[in-house]
C-alpha cells in the first residue's frame, strides 16, 4: 500500500463535502497509468465513510505518436467501452482518478445525464491536497466569478509584456470550479478554484505574450524567454520568440500535423489562494500534473486544444497560466496586473505581493 493515513483523511473530508454517504454506491475509476497512491487513498477514504465502493480500472491506451503525451486535456481511457460506461452510470458517486480526468471526454455527457456526480482528482502528488484546505469563501467567490462571466459578452486580456487578447463570450460554455460537486449530474475537479469559458467558434483574436515566469503546464516548466502567439479566429497562426522556449513550443505543436492543435480551448482566471505558481521546481515532473498552477489566484490561463463547444478535438493540449495580466469583462476590471479585484479578491491571500520574475536572470520567487 502506498497511501498514507493523512491523505486518506483529507480525501474523506473532500468526499464528505460532496455528500458521499454510506447508502451510496461509489466507483473509483482509474487507468493503468494512474498514480497508485491517489487510487488507494480514494478507495480507503470512500470505504472509511461506509460507502459501497468498488473499482473500475481501464488500460491506458497506447500512444500512437509522434510525440510524448503529457497533457491531452481529457482522459482517453474509457475508449467508449459500453460496459464500463454503464457501470459508471449506475453509481451515485464516481471518484475519477484517470490521469487527465473525464472533464472533456466524449463519454462524460452520458455519465452525468444518468445522475451520477463525478469528482475528478487531479494526478498530483497527494501532498498537494494536504495544502489545499477547503475554503468556503473561495466557493462563494468562484460562484460570483461564474455569475460575472456568464453575464458578460466580451473578455479582454492585456499585460505589460504585450498581451492584448479579445474574447467574444456569446455562445461560450462558462463554468466555475470549486472542487465540490453540486448535486446529481454534476462534475467538479479537485483542486478547484477556476472561472473559465470555452468560446464558440471564431471568438478569440489578438496576441498572447508569455513572459519569463509564466507557466507551461504541458512541459511543466516556467517560461524563460518570451513567446508570442498570434491568435486569429481562435487559431494560433504564428509562434515566435528569440529564445528556445518559442522554438520548442512551435516544434511540439507542429509534430501533430493537426490544425486543431493550434485552436483555442478555454480561457479564464484562477481564484485559489492556496495554489502556488512557484512549486514546479519542488517536485519531479513525474510527481505532479501541474493542475495546482492552473488555479493560482489572479492568473490568466490561455489553453489550446480540444474545445467541445466549438466542436474541436485533438490530442495536443497546452495550459498556459500567465501571472501578471489584467482581465476585463465588458470593461469592468476583474484582475489587475495579476491581482483579483473587488468582491473577487480573497480577504487573506497566500500569494499577496508575490509576483513572477520579470527577467530571465531573475527566475526565483520575489518576496
Amino acid at each position: 500500500m502506498s497511501a498514507e493515513w493523512r491523505w486518506v483523511q483529507r480525501f474523506a473530508a473532500q468526499f464528505e463535502l460532496c455528500c458521499l454517504v454510506p447508502t451510496e454506491l461509489c466507483i473509483v475509476l482509474s487507468e493503468s497509468a494512474s498514480r497508485a497512491d491517489i487510487v488507494e487513498s480514494a478507495l480507503l477514504a470512500a470505504q472509511s465513510l461506509g460507502a459501497q465502493t468498488f473499482q473500475v480500472v481501464m488500460p491506458t491506451p497506447a500512444n500512437p505518436g509522434p510525440v510524448a503525451l503529457r497533457s491531452t486535456g481529457t482522459s482517453l481511457a474509457l475508449q467508449q467501452n459500453s460496459a464500463a460506461v454503464a457501470a459508471l452510470c449506475r453509481a451515485d458517486f464516481v471518484v475519477d482518478c484517470t490521469v487527465e480526468g473525464l472533464l472533456h471526454s466524449r463519454e462524460l455527457g452520458q455519465i452525468l445525464a444518468s445522475g451520477t456526480r463525478v469528482l475528478m482528482i487531479s494526478n498530483e502528488h497527494p501532498e498537494v491536497f494536504e495544502r489545499m484546505h477547503h475554503d468556503p469563501d473561495m466557493v462563494r467567490r468562484v460562484d460570483l466569478g461564474y455569475q460575472m462571466i456568464s453575464a458578460a459578452s466580451t473578455m479582454r486580456v492585456t499585460s505589460e509584456a504585450g498581451t492584448d487578447l479579445t474574447v467574444r463570450l456569446d455562445g461560450s460554455f462558462r463554468a466555475g470550479s470549486t472542487g465540490v460537486t453540486s448535486g446529481p449530474g454534476s462534475i467538479a475537479h479537485w483542486p478547484g478554484g477556476l472561472v473559465l469559458a470555452f468560446p464558440a467558434r471564431n471568438s478569440v483574436n489578438g496576441m498572447i505574450v508569455l513572459a519569463p515566469g509564466d507557466l507551461n503546464c504541458t512541459f511543466k516548466t516556467h517560461v524563460r524567454t518570451p513567446i508570442r502567439l498570434t491568435v486569429r479566429d481562435d487559431y494560433v497562426v504564428d509562434v515566435s520568440g528569440d529564445g528556445f522556449d518559442a522554438r520548442q513550443l512551435a516544434s511540439y505543436m507542429a509534430a501533430f500535423n493537426d490544425r486543431e492543435a493550434y485552436a483555442s480551448s478555454h480561457l479564464g482566471w484562477g481564484m485559489n489562494p492556496g495554489a502556488r505558481w512557484d512549486y514546479f521546481d519542488l517536485y519531479d515532473k513525474s510527481q505532479h500534473n501541474a493542475v495546482e498552477a492552473r488555479a493560482v489566484e489572479g492568473n490568466f490561463m490561455y489553453s489550446t486544444g480540444a474545445n467541445e463547444t466549438a466542436g474541436r478535438f485533438t490530442r495536443c493540449h497546452f495550459d498556459l497560466p500567465m501571472l501578471d495580466c489584467s482581465v476585463e469583462l465588458d470593461g469592468v476590471s476583474i484582475v489587475s496586473d495579476g491581482v483579483l479585484q473587488g468582491d473577487l479578491a480573497p480577504t487573506c491571500s497566500a500569494n499577496a505581493g508575490v509576483l513572477g520574475p520579470t527577467t530571465a536572470a531573475d527566475e526565483g520567487p520575489a518576496s
